[in-house]
């Protein structure tokens, strides 16, 4: 009986003041403020909670409310669930209370990610998003334990892409409760925004986003590093001096002139150290060419410089962290398009290194630009040479959403990339570089290599690497395949639908992590 009134009094207490949110002004309303607190798990308790830090001293000051509200408002708040309480303390009137699952879950060898990590980013940005559809626009944040992983999902979470919209979202700001562990929080919200970054570039339209348009918007992101950052953006007659005639076969069915963009970041103490390279393919809009595409999903396609994107959002969160490590990006920037200038089916064109290319598919223009580009990069000798790209439709076939694939000629940075991916839950998975694949680009009718494998669809994600690393000398080089992780549904809870920016955290942690080995 007595269970039974608390019960009441509570349904009471919730629904009294669910109802006065929504009566108050909208200025009243826009001065809120919002909680976040996680719970966990107890080990072999069913049903029973444990708070973490921030939510046991809150639930002190609110002098035993939230756990007595936690008991009796429904059953265990499971991982990744979230449940909203009103009128608990003063200062928020709305408190989220997030599942955090079990504590000190730790790294999970199946799963190839810290599942402590991903369970915080993804409890977390569920309760943020409840808070915005109540239109709270200011947030404070457990750190769950981990506050990189917390603000890493607040961010990531509250993000929608709704720049061209009349009607926007409520724009949510953040901040650490409970902690004193403010770097990990600025850290997380760093990497964060750098792949929010990544997802702005590759949600806009191909009419926005042009390659011109790509450059300008990475300079200026790079601008307030001006002292660490050197930019160029290469024009069409460098590109030509450059005898970059794969490149160029690419962007001259397209009214938009090509852009070579090219970024320095000089951020260790020894000016001498050798560069980490990242290229990215940098298609802004990819019609397939004469090899058109079919219409479905063509507008998907300009987010076909998601390659491009997260190596210049990686290289900009890198200079916003002052990591000491040097960095060079390089991203040719071009359409790919129809017309009676474009590429024929069969045409025979010549890469950067002298070797010819019989284009048998303009719609394999990706590797294209990757190879004069991979071809420049060499010129800098290296540490290490990372290209990312939204490569080949086949990527997509063989893992989904679920990793991004790494063909790579190194042991050493195939596992610096996946120490970092496990840390990150942003995840790669080792694809093979056979000879058997090589044989399928180099035997060509009309040239050194064709630009698809022999046995066309077979394969196509490994005799798309392969035929890059015909243009590939150096001894640690990886290319990672993103075309299955380029866009999100629902895979990735803290991700909203849309272009996913992956895998941007990835690379950051990578390069902090030779930054840290020297």
């Amino acid at each position: 009986m007595t269970m039974l009134l608390l019960r009441r009094a509570a349904q009471t207490a919730v629904r009294t003041n669910h109802h006065r949110s929504f009566s108050a002004s909208q200025t009243h309303l826009n001065e809120r403020k919002g909680l976040v607190l996680g719970v966990f798990e107890e080990e072999g308790e069913q049903g029973s909670l444990h708070l973490t830090q921030a939510a046991a001293g809150f639930d002190q000051t609110s002098s035993g409310k939230l756990s007595e509200l936690l008991k009796i408002s429904g059953p265990t708040l499971k991982k990744g669930k979230s449940r909203i309480f009103y009128g608990i303390h003063k200062d928020f009137p709305c408190v989220a209370v997030v599942g955090l699952g079990k504590k000190d879950a730790g790294v999970c060898g199946a799963e190839n990610w810290d599942t402590s990590k991903e369970s915080i980013r993804q409890a977390v940005s569920a309760g943020c998003r409840l808070l915005q559809d109540l239109e709270v626009n200011h947030v404070e944040v457990d750190a769950c334990g981990d506050a990189q992983s917390a603000a890493e999902g607040a961010a990531l979470g509250l993000f929608h892409y709704d720049q061209l919209k009349s009607k926007k979202k409520t724009k949510v700001t953040t901040q650490l409760h409970g902690s004193a562990d403010s770097v990990g929080w600025e850290k997380g919200v760093a990497y964060a925004e750098g792949q929010n970054l990544a997802r702005l570039l590759m949600e806009a339209p191909a009419n926005h986003i042009t390659p011109t348009a790509f450059a300008n918007t990475i300079e200026e992101k790079l601008a307030p590093h001006a002292e660490r950052v050197t930019i160029n953006k290469r024009s069409q007659s460098w590109i030509e001096e450059q005898q970059m005639g794969a490149f160029l076969s690419v962007s001259k069915g397209s009214e938009e002139p090509p852009v070579f963009l090219e970024l320095h970041y000089n951020g260790s103490p020894d000016s001498k150290q050798a560069p980490l390279l990242l290229v990215g393919k940098g298609v802004t809009f990819d019609s397939g060419g004469i090899s058109l595409k079919p219409s479905p999903s063509m507008d998907a396609m300009r987010a076909d410089m998601g390659g491009a994107a997260t190596v210049c959002a990686s290289i900009v969160t890198a200079a916003a962290l002052k990591l000491p490590v040097n960095i060079i990006g390089l991203a040719p920037l071009c359409e790919n398009m129809p017309s009676g200038k474009a590429t024929k089916p069969g045409d025979v064109v010549t890469a950067k290194n002298g070797k010819t290319i019989q284009v048998d598919n303009t719609d394999a223009e990706g590797r294209l630009i990757l190879a004069d580009a991979l071809c420049y990069g060499h010129t800098f000798n290296p540490r290490a040479i990372v290209n990312v790209a939204t490569l080949t439709g086949a990527m997509d076939v063989a893992l989904g959403s679920a990793a991004t694939g790494v063909f790579t000629n190194s042991d050493w940075l195939w596992e610096q990339l996946h120490k970092a991916s496990v840390v990150t839950g942003d995840r790669v998975w080792r694809m093979p570089l056979f000879q058997h694949y090589t044989r399928q680009v180099t035997d060509s009718q009309l040239a050194d290599l064709n630009n698809i494998g022999k046995y066309s669809r077979s394969g196509g994600a490994c005799t798309a690497a392969a035929f890059l690393r015909e243009f590939v000398t150096a001894p640690h080089w990886a290319h990672l395949d993103i075309a299955g992780v380029m866009s999100n549904k629902d895979e990735i809870p803290y991700l909203r639908k849309g272009m996913s920016g992956r895998p941007t955290r990835t690379l950051v942690e990578f390069a902090a992590g030779l930054a840290q080995s020297g």
